[in-house]
């Protein structure tokens, strides 16, 4: 190989690399809303950026690398429940991996909005919380979705309508106000 073409083809993987590293964090934040567990979730960013390099020439177009490297992700994770069919959900995170802005109060209830929203998405079938974790927090169409979890485009749409009824009616029912329970005091 030319010098020059050595030095286009290191110059063109750096900047492979450098756009892994970018997309890291939101690949951790997909596998760990998917999978709600810190150490698996890392495990799983690392398996899909590990074979992201080593199969980098199969991208054909570099403007998709986050689909693709979603699409890498997902396969990963169905792997893992393969492997793993007795996995449980388990929500780590807690208060102080919240940001604190505000008064005590307002800190205290938008802690258990996000407690609830994450305990109505962790109770979602896998197939659901991969859906409407990549459209509505990831932000990712239905047909980038289709792809990165090589399903067709009306299955998206209905796995999303169910899971966001399923919020929703979930979210309703946690927000519904307990019956008090009178005690009467003899005096």
């Amino acid at each position: 190989m030319p010098i020059v073409g050595l030095l286009h083809f290191i110059s063109r993987t750096r900047q492979f690399e450098e756009k892994l590293a970018e997309a890291r964090p939101r690949l951790w934040r997909l596998a760990h809303s998917w999978c709600h567990n810190r150490m698996l979730a890392d495990d799983l960013v690392q398996e899909a950026l590990a074979k992201a390099l080593d199969r980098h020439g199969q991208l054909r177009d570099p403007e998709a690398l986050n689909g693709w490297l979603c699409s890498i992700l997902a396969n990963c994770w169905h792997d893992h429940l393969r492997r793993r069919r007795d996995t449980t959900d388990i929500d780590e995170l807690g208060e102080a991996d919240l940001p604190a802005d505000g008064c005590p109060e307002d800190d205290c209830l938008q802690n258990e909005i996000v407690r609830r929203v994450r305990q109505a998405i962790a109770g979602l079938p896998t197939g659901q919380r991969e859906v409407v974790t990549l459209v509505d927090l990831e932000e990712f169409s239905y047909a980038e979705v289709a792809a990165i979890l090589e399903i067709p485009i009306g299955t998206v749409m209905s796995r999303l309508s169910r899971a966001r009824a399923a919020l929703r009616d979930a979210l309703r029912e946690q927000a519904a106000p307990q019956p008090a329970v009178v005690r009467q005091l003899r005096g």
